[in-house]
């Protein structure tokens, strides 16, 4: 089972709907079960068959085998620092992006750890946290009759784990997944999504990347 922490938002939705498109089984995660439930079956009428529920973060945490944490970075933190143990020996993807919004743009914000990934790693010393999917626009995903045109770089400090990650991005129509290092890479991933959003408010479009040559 894949649960998302923070699954009720844009990002954890689309990711969750793809995903069960997929045939994989989900469990929404929120503050709120209420909010989680409401979204789970949005899901379920979007992709009929396919086994979704909602819950609470730490229900989340005891029953899946792979967590996503799909939350606001300013609330990462505090809430994985309630969950270590429950999420010790299990893979936790994180797709958080530190982000900055202005009337003048987006702007990565500094992280003291060097990402919101290595931050994850340092709070959840038991887990083994691959960093992946946030260059992904949310708009693309939830848009789930069209292929999702980009490649999602895949960090992480466990080879296994990785290409675990990089075989359940690829069940996302149109991705590829691409090997890109160890954990201490995931800053630069991070920051790319800044610079995606700018684009895309020049432009007024929804961008994305491809790494070519590969």
């Amino acid at each position: 089972m894949i649960g998302f922490l923070g699954g009720t938002g844009p990002e954890g939705m689309g990711l969750a709907l793809r995903f069960a498109l997929a045939g994989e089984d989900i469990i929404i995660g929120s503050r709120e079960v209420g909010k989680a439930g409401n979204v789970a079956r949005r899901i379920t009428e979007q992709a009929p068959g396919s086994m979704v529920v909602g819950g609470l973060n730490n229900q989340v945490a005891d029953q899946a085998d792979i967590v996503f944490v799909t939350l606001p970075y300013l609330a990462q933190k505090p809430i994985l620092q309630c969950l270590p143990s429950q999420l010790d020996d299990k893979i936790v993807v994180d797709v958080v992006a530190p982000l900055k919004f202005s009337k003048d743009g987006v702007s990565a914000l500094s992280v003291s750890e060097g990402s919101a990934a290595l931050q994850a790693q340092e709070i959840l010393v038991k887990s083994r946290v691959v960093a992946a999917f946030q260059t992904i626009s949310a708009h693309d995903l939830l848009d789930y009759n069209q292929r999702v045109e980009s490649d999602v770089i895949v960090c992480g400090d466990h080879e296994k784990d990785k290409l675990r990650v990089i075989k359940l991005s690829e069940k996302i129509n149109g991705i590829r997944g691409i090997d890109g290092g160890g954990l201490a890479n995931s800053g630069y991933v991070e920051n790319i999504t800044a610079l995606l959003l700018n684009i895309n408010r020049k432009y007024k479009a929804r961008t994305a990347i491809r790494i070519v040559g590969i």
